[in-house]
């Protein structure tokens, strides 16, 4: 009911803020459009566009861009990890860990669970597979030689220009020449370290990380010694800056634009910093961009090998999460050492399936890729959202996630007295998987944190899930 005694637009905000403090209008939720809510109320466009602003000033509610409004979750944002990277010993992966890794990843590849948080999108809603089935029904048609030829690298022209010109959405100016194509980020970001480092060197990991960089340094003989990763700034980069000078890295591996599992991006300025560092101390840093493509607001913030002078810094992607994972295609451009991972691409896997890079190279030339990723990015900006307010309503009070700045992941500390590892197993004999925060530090700190995916349909199965989570996690308090 509107309160006569006041302007009507204060009265009409008044009135949403109490719906939202009961919680008739829950974190997630999306208000009717300004046009609808003036026409039930019988009130102006400007007077309703007048509330929404002021809830928007006040936090309560914000704008999405072709989406409309939606209330704001309430749960804060974890604090940054506390501890002295620059004094932490290079050393392996505890045992713990890894073993963890391996009971974590077959939990989530039973058929008996239900996933709160692999990082693997499911169904129509997040793939366009019909349009890309019948792209590849007809080209294998019209060029049957893509299926009876032999592909040798560097493998589709079509693709690796299309790569770049889509590249310059992230700001780096890349030539066809020097892309590779690759089985997916993973095997990209396996040639990197195996071109520039040897058995026994130690690499700069963020903490946290994400958790099968860990497995795959241990396999390749290397050390980490974990950098300090801020939700809001990404990696210290002066603790990274003093393990520089001091000599102690041989690389570098980091997530900058939408990070695995903080759901966040490091600030420009801060992205400019570490490729200076990288030419600075002629220590290559190898950017995976996996997510980068999926970040929410455009223009879209640049990758840090945009700002790469002298080849240090080697990028890698791919389209897994964004058009085929069934294709397993993804890029890298390997900046001065681009001739060594090329050699080594090609004893190890040759090429990539001509017909399907193909079929994603004519996807991405006619426009069907730029227009998937829009309404993809707007799709998981709703879908965070709702989870932030589905995390704000079933988990105990001191709870907190990240606010992510594309992408599907939340980064979600859990109050004190909860351990992420015990969580993992109650809800596993619920027949609910999780990914314990342990996993994604190689010293097997975050024992309080969990990552959770806002990439899958919310189902009341799913739902329902999430509130057994929650529950689970009140019950250890």
């Amino acid at each position: 009911m509107l309160d006569d005694s006041q302007p009507l637009y204060q009265s009409l905000a008044l009135e949403l803020r109490h719906a939202m403090t009961d919680g008739r209008l829950a974190s997630g939720e999306r208000l009717p459009s300004v046009r609808e809510a003036a026409k039930s109320r019988g009130l102006s466009i400007n007077t309703v566009l007048a509330a929404y602003r002021q809830l928007e000033a006040h936090g309560l509610i914000e704008a999405r861009p072709q989406s409309g409004y939606f209330v704001r979750s309430r749960l804060p944002t974890p604090a940054a990890p506390r501890f002295a990277a620059a004094s932490t010993t290079a050393k392996s992966a505890e045992a713990e860990v890894l073993d963890q890794i391996s009971r974590v990843v077959a939990a989530q590849a039973s058929p008996d669970t239900i996933d709160l948080s692999l990082a693997c999108p499911k169904g129509s809603d997040f793939y366009p597979g019909e349009r890309l089935g019948r792209l590849v029904s007809d080209l294998a048609r019209r060029r049957p030689e893509l299926l009876s030829d032999y592909c040798l690298p560097p493998g589709s022209m079509l693709l690796r220009r299309e790569i770049c010109r889509h590249a310059q959405d992230l700001a780096m100016t890349l030539d066809p020449e020097n892309i590779i194509l690759t089985n997916g980020c993973m095997e990209a970001l396996q040639f990197a370290l195996r071109t520039v480092t040897r058995p026994g060197d130690t690499i700069a990991l963020e903490s946290p990380t994400y958790f099968n960089l860990i497995p795959l340094a241990e396999r390749l003989g290397l050390k980490t010694i974990e950098v300090p990763t801020h939700p809001e700034t990404g990696m210290s980069l002066d603790a990274l800056e003093l393990l520089l000078s001091e000599q102690r890295v041989q690389a570098v591996v980091t997530m900058p634009n939408v990070h695995n599992p903080l759901g966040t991006s490091m600030p420009v300025e801060g992205k400019k910093r570490l490729a200076e560092l990288a030419n600075e101390y002629r220590v290559p840093v190898i950017e995976d961009a996996l997510y980068a493509e999926l970040q929410y607001a455009t223009p879209l913030q640049p990758a840090a090998k945009a700002f790469d002078r002298d080849g240090w810094v080697i990028v890698c992607a791919s389209y897994t999460k964004t058009l085929a994972p069934g294709f397993r295609v993804g890029w890298m451009e390997g900046g001065r050492f681009r001739r060594e991972l090329k050699d080594l691409k090609f004893c190890s896997s040759v090429a990539q399936p001509a017909l399907l890079c193909e079929a994603l190279g004519v996807f991405l030339e006619t426009g069907g890729y730029a227009q998937h990723l829009r309404r993809l990015r707007r799709t998981y900006a709703g879908q965070v959202e709702r989870l932030r307010g589905l995390i704000d309503s079933a988990f105990p009070a001191g709870t907190q996630a990240t606010r992510p700045t594309g992408g599907f992941l939340l980064w979600v500390q859990l109050p004190a007295g909860c351990d992420s590892n015990r969580l993992f197993d109650t809800a596993l004999a619920r027949g609910i998987s999780i990914t314990p925060g342990q996993l994604f530090s190689p010293s097997g700190r975050y024992t309080r944190h969990i990552r959770l995916s806002g990439c899958y349909p919310f189902s009341d199965r799913h739902v329902h899930a999430l509130m057994t989570l929650g529950e689970l996690a009140r019950q250890q308090l």
